[in-house]
């Protein structure tokens, strides 16, 4: 079963590992690598509250059923540029590469679409994925989402714009 819940201090290691990871650059907006105090500094000054923070970042984890064990942390998925008057928010996720191919990124889309679409009351939904970037594409496909094309977005690739409107 898995939950997302609010950065913790206790986190650090896992973004650092994760915003490190140069790989999925090309896919996001860093194109650097973050100190271990740059990413503190982040934890220490977001509130967890997307209308004052501007976003929303959540960790992925998967809970078991006992109260005695440790959560396995996945993942992260991400509201950002939000826009509280229009009513939409883009979404950002990276899961952790030996979490991959398992539905951990559907089932962590569909806990943030519950959170947005029925808390936070939004409309729409985006993602914008390299058009190279299958794995994406199909989940956003297969949950739902309706492309279009944008031709050269990034240096490396064209993209899409993956759209989801609450009905």
């Amino acid at each position: 079963m898995l939950r997302l819940r609010k950065l913790e201090p206790t986190d650090l290691p896992f973004l650092y590992q994760w915003e490190n990871d140069a790989s999925a650059w090309a896919d996001g907006a860093n194109h650097n690598p973050l100190s271990q105090q740059d990413l503190r500094n982040y934890i220490e000054s977001t509130t967890g509250d997307i209308y004052r923070d501007g976003q929303l970042r959540l960790i992925i984890e998967e809970t078991s059923n006992t109260l005695t064990s440790n959560p396995l942390t996945l993942g992260c998925i991400d509201l950002f540029d939000f826009d509280p008057r229009n009513r939409r928010a883009a979404i950002g996720m990276y899961i952790a590469p030996e979490h991959r191919g398992k539905g951990v990124g559907k089932e962590a889309l569909r806990l943030l679409e519950q959170y947005a679409f029925g808390h936070l009351n939004l409309r729409v939904l985006y993602a914008v994925i390299a058009t190279k970037n299958i794995a994406c594409t199909t989940l956003y496909r297969s949950t739902g989402y309706t492309s279009s094309p944008l031709p050269s977005w990034t240096l490396e690739d064209d993209a899409n714009i993956w759209i989801k409107n609450h009905q």
